[in-house]
């Protein structure tokens, strides 16, 4: 029970929120279930991504700029994403909500003092659930839509 008490509720129910919301726009949209097993990676590996100390984040981006070639790659690629981000700035968004909500989960696990392991978990499980959730919720409304 000690652990209910620390956990931070009102970031993880924003969190839960948005992806509630994925969860609706991806029902909405039809999407083929191999991209639900897909967006479920990409929340794992997202969040996982978000878990590992800094400091092992920063070990690995060393590498990135060692030579020339690989600065020039890192430059073209960055460009590229600036690109994708002004082609699809409604998607991005989206995306920048979800991460921030995420950010702001993590942040909260650091202040109550939480390890890695046990915030990658109740953030996948809320993320989740969420996503759960909101595909249910539409397809309820939609097939409430269609018997009304």
């Amino acid at each position: 029970m000690l652990i209910l008490k620390r956990l931070p509720w009102s970031s993880l129910l924003l969190l839960l929120f948005t992806y509630i919301t994925l969860g609706w726009v991806l029902y909405k949209a039809n999407v083929q279930p191999h991209v639900w097993v897909l967006v479920v990676l990409a929340i794992l590996l997202f969040v996982g991504g978000l878990t590992i100390p800094w400091s092992q984040i920063a070990d690995y981006s060393i590498s990135f700029f060692a030579s020339n070639l690989r600065s020039f790659g890192v430059a073209v690629l960055g460009a590229f994403l600036f690109f994708l981000i002004l082609a699809w700035f409604r998607q991005f968004l989206d995306i920048l909500v979800i991460t921030a909500a995420v950010v702001l989960v993590k942040i909260d696990f650091q202040t109550a003092g939480f390890k890695e392991g046990l915030t990658f978990w109740i953030t996948n499980i809320f993320s989740l659930t969420g996503l759960g959730l909101g595909a249910l919720a539409a397809r309820v409304a939609s097939d409430y839509a269609t018997v009304s």
